[in-house]
């Protein structure tokens, strides 16, 4: 594919350079450098402001695939998105607490949803108003989502849900839960599932348990329903996997070629790391460096080769194995060019602060979970071998 910026392109971007610079000022400066992996606790109700802060510059749903201003969002191209992204990280600015409705609820309800929906929840979304969270993993079905136990019954023209659910981010901030429940108790697997919309503000029927990680913080959590209200079905009753299936697929495309700026940068802080510290003189490392950076360029050539396709049922899968390992061996490298250091946090060990840890120290620990979440290198391999391959299934009770 062609992927060049045109001069209309590098207005946007000068705009997008212009916006961002004078408004991350006053308060928002604070927040330069907050989020990313193993951070996500950083910034608090600051980083929702920011999100208001982007919704007034039309800034949120650039990707949407709607009327320009249709739901009080700007559309970009896709090298207009490329264009943002690259500008968002040149500025430092802090990670994004809303993705999760803009990047997968918002494509959702514009793919599957109806109009009511869509006009309920999206202006919120493009507003940076209405934070949102992903109810679909359990403890007894993480990869194996068609294998949840989560249940929803009707009540009236909504559900009421029941069950847990868990490594569910943001559900401490977020004003709405996506959730994947079973609504035909005769069905199995896949069958008979449903996507729901619900609201977490129902005290006594959600309660959200934060997970304490290696780290220390919490960045991740537990979510028990006990007859919440779910008043929306997306797709219809029963389309549940269908709907979430194409939620996953969003997450390729534009999105992964977003990520892989994000990746950009924190390769270039581990590089910066290895001259500081002379580990560049170490040819081993050295060339370890220079793989990450050669595998990085491939993930990006894959990335352009499937953007826009339909119909490549394994490409969500090879990407997911190629990003999730190349990032879990980054912060893996990011240890190794400190050496000896890199067992000594930025500060002395206090009972109250007992996990003092710094950016390279932070991404090492929380890229451990990159082969897991989000589908684990295990499943992303038997989609493969099954829909792409057509290798005998693997029986599942």
């Amino acid at each position: 594919m062609d992927f060049g910026f045109g001069s209309g392109d590098e207005s946007f971007r000068a705009e997008a350079r212009e916006w961002l610079d004078g408004h991350l000022v006053g308060a928002f400066a604070e927040l330069v450098g907050c989020g990313g992996p193993g951070s996500e606790h950083v910034g608090g109700a600051g980083r929702r402001a920011w999100e208001r802060e982007l919704g007034s510059g039309g800034w949120i749903g650039l990707g949407w695939e709607c009327a320009e201003g249709a739901y009080g969002n700007r559309v970009g191209s896709l090298t207009q998105q490329v264009v943002w992204a690259e500008e968002y990280v040149r500025a430092g600015a802090p990670g994004r607490v809303g993705h999760i409705g803009e990047n997968l609820l918002a494509p959702t309800l514009l793919a599957y949803g109806d109009e009511a929906q869509r006009r309920r929840f999206l202006p919120a979304v493009a507003r940076g108003e209405e934070l949102w969270c992903q109810g679909y993993s359990e403890p007894e079905a993480g990869s194996d989502l068609a294998g949840l136990r989560t249940v929803a019954v009707r009540d009236g023209a909504g559900y009421r849900v029941s069950g847990q659910k868990v490594w569910t981010s943001l559900a401490r901030e977020a004003d709405w839960c996506f959730v994947l429940a079973r609504t035909d108790p005769d069905e199995r697997r896949h069958r008979g599932l449903s996507f729901l919309l619900v609201p977490m503000d129902q005290p006594g029927r959600i309660e959200v348990r934060p997970i304490r990680q290696m780290s220390g913080k919490a960045e991740f959590n537990e979510v028990f329903f006990d007859g919440a209200k779910a008043p929306y079905v997306v797709g219809g009753q029963g389309a549940g996997w269908r709907v979430a299936m194409g939620l996953l697929a969003r997450e390729r495309g534009v999105s992964t070629l977003v990520q892989q700026i994000g990746f950009a940068a924190e390769l270039a802080e581990v590089v910066g790391a290895a001259v500081r510290c002379g580990a560049l003189r170490d040819p081993v490392l050295r060339d370890q460096l220079v793989a990450q950076w050669a595998e990085l360029k491939v993930m990006r050539w894959n990335a352009l080769r499937t953007l826009g396709a339909a119909g490549d049922a394994g490409a969500p899968s090879v990407a997911k194995l190629l990003w999730g390992g190349w990032h879990q061996r980054l912060g893996e490298l990011a240890m190794r060019v400190r050496g000896a250091a890199a067992a000594l946090g930025p500060a002395d060990w206090t009972a109250r602060a007992p996990y003092e840890l710094d950016a390279l120290q932070r991404l090492f620990l929380f890229t451990r979970a990159d082969t897991l979440y989000g589908g684990s290198d295990e499943i992303q391999r038997n989609i493969i071998a099954e829909r792409v391959l057509g290798l005998p299934r693997v029986e599942r009770m």
